[in-house]
């Protein structure tokens, strides 16, 4: 039991060190921070991000995560770029070097070379006294305190500062390039992420039937068109075909167990008058929203006062919207 709660608070107490190390780089951000930013804004050519060990890891996910969002970016192994890799930096790039330590062997060997090539250098470090820090253009500071490993060794708490940072220089990026949720589509065209991001109620609904009935369609005739078309739900239309009321399966079943005279029944005197409905045209996901919200399993397609479909959520889970 006792070792269960020695777990427990090495966790914790990992997470805090983390968490701690994040807030205190928040108050590290700069104007080097800001010209990085201006630089690679500038920038005609991409953005290279090099590292060694871990931190190569960390260079791979900022990588992606700046392709992702609009900036043209590539990772260059640090080992790898002091044998043969460095041809792909060009003069017009700019080059984020990560490293804790600013001052490993490779480092040091890559930093003249990475100058020669003529292109911007950026120091992602937690020593801005180290090599790597004096000879950088623009330094984004990632100093902590220690690393959560209690032998200060593991990378940890640095590895966590250093992707923070990126992050933090992503969103940069992203907002003063203006990159909306459209852009993000074009780069996410796969997946649920990015079907929500572009796929349409238009796309979903024209493959259902679209069941109606009028005011004055009788109870058993409103039950045939519901079943048929197999949605659990049918649009009530005037005789201009402008929505007036919804009547589900459980409005039948409601109306069903009263003590009426079934035969006398008509749609208007079981259906429910404010419908749910979604603009044809609207993203899909938004449809899926609203039927979260008012816990229902389909939703009316409109175009201005007249349906023109069915969206259900059976649909949504098909397309793995959800």
């Amino acid at each position: 039991m006792n070792l269960i709660k020695n777990i427990k608070q090495i966790a914790r107490d990992t997470l805090i060190n983390e968490a701690d190390a994040v807030r205190k780089i928040a108050d590290l951000v700069d104007d080097s921070f800001v010209q990085c930013v201006e630089a690679i804004l500038a920038c005609k050519g991409r953005v290279v991000i090099t590292g060694i060990g871990k931190s190569a890891i960390i260079a791979n996910k900022i990588v992606a995560t700046l392709n992702s969002t609009g900036t043209p970016a590539l990772f260059m192994h640090a080992a790898d770029a002091i044998h043969g890799d460095l041809g792909m930096v060009q003069k017009d790039d700019i080059v984020i070097c990560i490293s804790k330590s600013g001052n490993t062997p490779e480092i040091k060997v890559l930093v003249p070379l990475l100058k020669r090539t003529g292109s911007q250098l950026v120091a992602l470090v937690s020593n801005t006294d180290s090599y790597l820090a004096q000879q950088a253009d623009f330094i984004l500071n990632a100093t902590i305190g220690a690393e959560a490993c209690p032998n200060n060794l593991a990378p940890t708490t640095s590895t966590t500062a250093h992707l923070a940072l990126g992050d933090a220089l992503a969103v940069s990026l992203l907002e003063c390039r203006g990159f909306s949720s459209e852009d993000f589509a074009r780069y996410h065209p796969g997946g649920s992420l990015g079907k929500q991001l572009y796929l349409k109620v238009d796309d979903i609904f024209k493959n259902n039937a679209c069941p109606k009935v009028s005011p004055d369609t009788s109870a058993k005739e409103v039950i045939i068109e519901i079943s048929s078309n197999r949605l659990g739900a049918a649009a009530v239309v005037n005789a201009a075909g402008e929505l007036v009321g919804v009547i589900t399966d459980g409005d039948l079943r409601r109306m069903m167990q009263k003590s009426i005279n079934f035969d006398q029944v008509q749609a208007k005197d079981i259906m429910g008058t404010s419908p749910k409905t979604i603009e044809s045209g609207a993203f899909a996901v938004k449809a899926l929203h609203t039927m979260q919200d008012n816990n229902i399993s389909q939703l009316i397609v409109v175009d201005g006062k007249q349906p023109v479909g069915f969206v259900h959520l059976h649909d949504l889970l098909k397309e793995g919207i959800i």
